[in-house]
């Protein structure tokens, strides 16, 4: 079972059905956030709805301090937690691909198979475009590879990145998070938009 220390030599099929099950809890969370709502998911890009920073960010926390303290009490090796590779080119230009999808479409890819789940129509629209993008993507990747792959910066972590200690960048992380849930009220209130809202 990955990086839990008390935990051993799991059959593979256990593993896959632990996941499955993790899956199906995760798609129930993000749908009871309120995250199969297209017009909820983007109003975080225009400040009436901030849920989805508030959810995001509570939820890295309780995973960041949960993890520090499983680590602490040796239940859980973050030595084996994997951490993926860090390409800069890559990461800046898809971050700017999915922002303007999640902006146009009002969805990310986890929270339109959660919206489809329960039959929204605007989801499968959105994931069959995503497919489409992930076929484009994958027959013009040999012209492009060079640039994908360069800036390369292995398995990096913010923290070692920072040059600070795990626990270090937990409290700051909390930090950063309570000051975004201030920012986020203020601009609830500020772009406010009750004709939208009131249906969610």
């Amino acid at each position: 079972m990955g990086p839990i220390s008390i935990i051993s030599d799991f059959p593979e099929w256990l593993n896959m059905l632990i996941a499955f099950f993790i899956g199906i809890g995760f798609g129930f969370a993000l749908e009871q956030a309120g995250f199969s709502s297209s017009r909820r998911l983007a109003g975080m890009f225009y400040g009436y709805d901030t849920t989805v920073i508030k959810v995001f960010f509570t939820a890295a926390i309780v995973a960041l301090a949960g993890s520090q303290l499983l680590s602490f009490f040796g239940l859980l090796n973050l030595k084996l937690v994997f951490v993926n590779p860090y390409y800069v080119n890559s990461a800046i230009l898809g971050g700017i691909i999915m922002g303007a999808g999640f902006i146009m479409g009002g969805y990310c890819p986890g929270t339109s198979i959660s919206a489809l789940s329960i039959g929204k129509i605007d989801a499968m629209i959105f994931l069959l475009g995503g497919m489409v993008g992930a076929f484009l993507f994958m027959e013009t990747y040999p012209f492009i590879q060079a640039f994908a792959m360069e800036n390369y910066k292995g398995n990096m972590r913010i923290d070692e990145w920072l040059g600070v200690s795990p626990g270090v960048f937990t409290l700051l992380l909390i930090i950063a998070a309570v000051a975004m849930f201030w920012i986020a009220e203020l601009a609830e209130k500020k772009f406010s938009r009750p004709d939208i809202t009131s249906d969610l």
